[in-house]
């Protein structure tokens, strides 16, 4: 299994369960760690980027959260001295464009899945992972 750890980065507790419930029945990693904020995320990837055992193989990250979105989310992380390849999937129920074209300035970004995520689409994103 190239994915043994997935960081899922959603404030809506519901979306959480969901993912998690879906992501294990599918066998998509081995653990699952979940933040309600990205602000706790990027503590923990900031503690631990000289360890690559310790970091996540993939992160699902949501948009639209308060205290620091998405997007700065994705501009903290790229500052971050990690070596490890960690291939990062935005999810998120934004059907704006704008968020669509925005997507593709990250290059470290391997895709932009539409909620709710489905078995098919977590087959999709393995398949794009390293």
């Amino acid at each position: 299994m190239k994915n043994k750890t997935t960081y899922i980065i959603d404030d809506d507790k519901l979306s959480i369960k969901l993912m998690s419930m879906l992501i294990s029945k599918n066998k998509f990693c081995q653990e699952i760690i979940s933040f309600h904020n990205s602000q706790e995320a990027l503590n923990e990837l900031r503690k631990n980027c000289n360890d690559s055992s310790s970091l996540p193989d993939v992160i699902l990250l949501d948009l639209n959260m308060p205290l620091l979105d998405g997007w700065q989310f994705l501009d903290e992380f790229v500052q971050l001295p990690i070596k490890k390849e960690i291939s990062i999937f935005i999810v998120t129920s934004s059907i704006d464009p704008s968020d669509i074209e925005m997507v593709k300035k990250y290059a470290i970004v391997k895709n932009y899945i539409m909620k709710p995520i489905t078995a098919q689409k977590l087959e999709d994103a393995s398949k794009l992972i390293e």
